[in-house]
């Protein structure tokens, strides 16, 4: 019983002593995206203002690839020191998983350091259409099921589990039409050929704004600043329902858990200054600073919610 209390307070020590030499060399925080688009705009802005708020060394570094699981893969076969982070979002943490062989688990590899924001969906229809509100387009599914289409950046994303949520609860059916990616979706929306499509604020904000789409719903359950006239869905009759992609930093799973709880209370300093919530603001992005555990919680929450609709809905997992 000594030698295992010895044990323990050694290897606590160990850990306090690591935590207080940390940081010794750069950190890497991998991007698993191309350049451009919501996750690289966070990952460059969390590497610029930690090394603001720190002095320490930090390089945002892009690994596309498999959807952005490639970046995922490597954080969690990365040395769990504390060096090597990464952005996850909704999509290659909670989605890709459940629907494609990926070389991670998502829960038992990577440990969650800080929730950075999180953006709802917005529902959308051409300025040209007939539907004014989204309880029209629903009525007018309901009545002709399948004959409305509906775009969305791709088979099994964030968008596309979304409206199998709002049609399971609404109870209503639309014809899916996947595109491999938000603009060419846009794109067809605005030129006719579907009637409705959902998409991240992000991608249609400048179009929502020149007045080239018309915004119905967000799937935020309050809100969002960036689109302060665009209802909630649950403000539209359907109260429970809430759908948003989050964004955040992850660590290799077996990372010193001082270090982490040294990284999540540094994030979330930079979380509550007003020039880090202005610039997640400008790309639709909120932000609420949470415990380890509580981003842990979100986490494991989204798979579930996300599992069951994979299965009700039908969706094709690729093996």
């Amino acid at each position: 019983m000594i030698r295992k209390l010895l044990a323990v307070a050694a290897l606590a020590a160990a850990c306090t002593a690591h935590a207080q030499d940390y940081p010794s060399k750069p950190i890497r925080i991998i991007i698993p995206s191309t350049p451009g688009g919501g996750t690289d705009y966070i990952g460059r802005l969390m590497s610029t203002k930690l090394h603001e708020l720190n002095g320490w060394s930090v390089i945002p570094e892009n690994k596309p690839g498999a959807g952005t699981a490639l970046g995922l893969a490597e954080a969690a076969r990365s040395p769990a020191e504390g060096y090597d982070l990464v952005i996850g979002q909704s999509d290659n943490v909670t989605l890709i998983p459940l629907l494609m062989k990926v070389s991670y688990d998502p829960v038992k590899d990577l440990a969650p350091v800080a929730l950075v924001a999180t953006t709802p969906m917005v529902l959308l229809v051409a300025d040209g259409s007939p539907y004014k509100t989204l309880p029209e387009v629903i009525e007018a599914a309901k009545k002709e099921p399948n004959k409305i289409s509906y775009g969305t950046s791709g088979t099994g994303g964030g968008v596309h589990i979304a409206m199998e949520m709002l049609q399971h609860e609404a109870g209503f059916k639309m014809q899916h039409v996947p595109y491999k990616g938000s603009a060419p979706a846009l794109a067809d929306l605005m030129g006719g050929h579907l009637q409705f499509a959902g998409s991240s604020i992000s991608s249609a904000a400048m179009l929502i704004k020149s007045g080239k789409v018309r915004a119905l719903a967000v799937t935020s359950p309050k809100r969002n600043p960036a689109l302060p006239d665009v209802p909630t869905v649950a403000e539209l009759g359907y109260k429970d329902f809430s759908v948003v992609t989050y964004y955040g930093v992850l660590a290799p799973a077996k990372t010193p858990a001082a270090v982490v709880s040294r990284l999540n209370g540094d994030f979330n300093k930079l979380l509550a200054r007003k020039d880090v919530q202005e610039a997640l603001a400008s790309q639709g992005l909120e932000t609420d600073p949470v415990s380890t555990e509580q981003f842990a919680a979100l986490i494991r929450s989204d798979i579930g919610k996300a599992r069951q609709t994979i299965q009700s809905a039908g969706i094709v997992v690729q093996q």
